[in-house]
């Protein structure tokens, strides 16, 4: 063998096609394992600092503990350590966007009405939310117990006469509407006002003289 070919062989042979696939395939399953030991030191590390949280809501004087909104895999964690420590947990918000966990302790749970509509509004329960849904259920709550009024419970929007005033000024407005006060004998016109005030025989004995009157002076 002489001596080039010595060094031919010595060299490498650049790699084949089936052995650079297996290369990045073995590079490609490091970084997804990279990946999922950082993922599961993270998950690590939130157990760690949720149970801290927990902890401290056991021993203090609160009546609920509320987490940021966070992915499937947070609040699974949250759900589990508040399970292990036999607390109540509730979900408010919508999942993918900004859903979060409540703990609550056996003792204040269920949390109320107002506080449930409230977090289902997307608004955060303090004093502030408290006071301003206390006012709003009392409020609706004398609206509820009040009954339908009556026809006579009803009363004018305005005074009858004002409606005349810019027309025929004050006092007349006033006759005018004193002229006309509801009358339940004969409708809403009193019958005082009827133009015709005579009795049936009298007008009878009117319209006679009338048509004798009128035939005597066709035949003049």
């Amino acid at each position: 063998m002489d001596l080039l070919g010595s060094i031919l062989d010595s060299m490498d042979k650049p790699p084949s096609r089936d052995e650079k696939k297996k290369e990045q395939i073995k590079k490609q399953r490091e970084q997804e394992e990279q990946i999922k030991n950082k993922q599961r030191k993270e998950l690590e590390r939130f157990r760690k600092y949720a149970e801290e949280r927990i902890s401290r809501f056991l021993n203090d004087e609160r009546k609920h503990l509320q987490f940021q909104p966070l992915d499937r895999a947070y609040r699974s964690i949250i759900h589990d350590i508040a399970e292990t420590s036999k607390l109540v947990t509730m979900g408010f918000g919508v999942d993918g966007i900004d859903r979060y966990i409540v703990v609550y302790k056996k003792e204040h749970f269920p949390p109320s009405d107002d506080e449930i509509t409230a977090r289902k509004n997307g608004e955060d329960w303090n004093e502030e939310t408290s006071r301003k849904y206390a006012i709003e259920r009392e409020l609706n709550s004398r609206l509820d117990e009040e009954q339908p009024r009556t026809e006579q419970d009803i009363v004018p929007s305005f005074n009858y006469k004002d409606k005349y005033v810019h027309l025929i000024g004050q006092e007349v407005a006033l006759e005018a509407a004193k002229l006309t006060v509801s009358n339940k004998t004969y409708g809403y016109v009193p019958s005082a006002n009827k133009k015709d005030q005579r009795s049936i025989e009298q007008t009878m004995a009117d319209i006679q003289a009338k048509k004798k009157q009128k035939t005597q002076h066709d035949n003049i």
